[in-house]
């Protein structure tokens, strides 16, 4: 411990499938006058009202809130993202913006942990709690790069395992621990150490341009070069992606800004190779109803070709819908 530094005073934390529990437990552990802000995003449904601050109130002695933008940041308080918008944190103030989505999640994990490094460097300490794929390991790693902490639940405990893992893959992570630890470590982590600054203390690094469109919405920095697209599609907007380096591995962005991981792209594409075959499913299924009904209401028989072409189409219909349970069944999509 001796080797780690103190006097953090910023705490992101990223949570998505069963990450409920997991932030119950870290938020019960952290007590009154706790010597950091902490910024909370959770993947959740766009269209309904969240009431995430409210159930982690109960919880712990520490005030929660939805994050407002431009709202002051004070050290003791708890701020979670507002459904269908990225929490950003900027020097000394909240930043709530509905930006392209990340890893198909808006808030995203990885726009709060990039920010948050960004705009406090080494007083950042990032974790990432239960979910599934890999959004929030990126942010950590960017984390990690600017000399702040990272702190993974354990996957062996968390009830889904896939953003630990993955961020436990992105970079050099400091504690992999269980959810009822981590509170412990974030008191020792914020004891005085390295001179306490002024939330607000201005940085000249945090107005550096960025290669990432949830930061720079207007793209004039972009890195996406013309004539360079990967040839991949966006699975959102269907604009072009390009393929860009981010740390150890590679994110594919398009033209407006959605973001994907690897592992976001391959879901996505997956999701969409399933309901392009549903949909073909369905055509076919409603050519041969046309058929048959047009067959039933030929007058003396003039089509009788009719009742054979809706035979047809069925088990055409009937051949893709086996492939797509076969596909479904071997976990190619879905």
């Amino acid at each position: 411990m001796s080797q780690v530094p103190r006097g953090h005073d910023i705490v992101v934390v990223g949570a998505s499938a069963g990450g409920v529990e997991a932030l119950t437990r870290l938020v019960e552990g952290l007590p009154p006058g706790f010597a950091a802000a902490v910024f909370v995003v959770l993947h959740m449904p766009a269209e309904a009202p969240s009431a995430l601050a409210a159930i982690l109130q109960r919880f712990g002695p520490l005030p929660v809130m939805q994050g407002e933008d431009a709202q002051p940041i004070e050290r003791g308080h708890i701020y979670v993202a507002r459904p269908n918008r990225h929490l950003i944190v900027h020097r000394g103030r909240i930043g709530v913006a509905a930006g392209p989505r990340e890893n198909s999640a808006r808030p995203s994990i990885d726009v709060l942990f990039r920010s948050a490094a960004r705009a406090y460097g080494r007083r950042v300490v990032g974790v990432v709690l239960s979910g599934t794929l890999h959004d929030g390991a990126l942010g950590l790693a960017a984390i990690k790069m600017r000399g702040g902490i990272g702190i993974v639940q354990d996957p062996n405990e968390a009830l889904f395992r896939g953003m630990p893992d993955s961020a436990l893959k992105s970079a050099a992570i400091d504690f992999c621990l269980p959810a009822a630890e981590i509170p412990a470590q974030l008191v020792e982590l914020t004891q005085p150490g390295f001179e306490q600054e002024s939330m607000d203390t201005s940085d000249p690094e945090e107005t550096a341009p960025t290669e990432h469109a949830a930061d720079e919405p207007d793209g004039q920095f972009s890195p996406k070069l013309p004539d360079a697209a990967s040839g991949l599609t966006c699975p959102e907007c269907h604009g072009s992606l390009w393929e860009l380096p981010d740390g150890k591995s590679f994110r594919y962005e398009c033209r407006v800004g959605h973001a994907y991981g690897p592992d976001a792209l391959l879901s996505e594409q997956g999701e969409a190779v399933e309901a392009a075959l549903w949909s073909a499913i369905n055509s076919l299924q409603e050519r041969a109803a046309t058929f048959r009904r047009l067959q039933t209401s030929a007058s003396g028989g003039a089509y009788p070709a009719y009742a054979e072409r809706a035979e047809l189409t069925e088990r055409h219909a009937a051949t893709l819908l086996r492939l797509l349970r076969r596909l479904i069944d071997d976990y190619d999509i879905g």
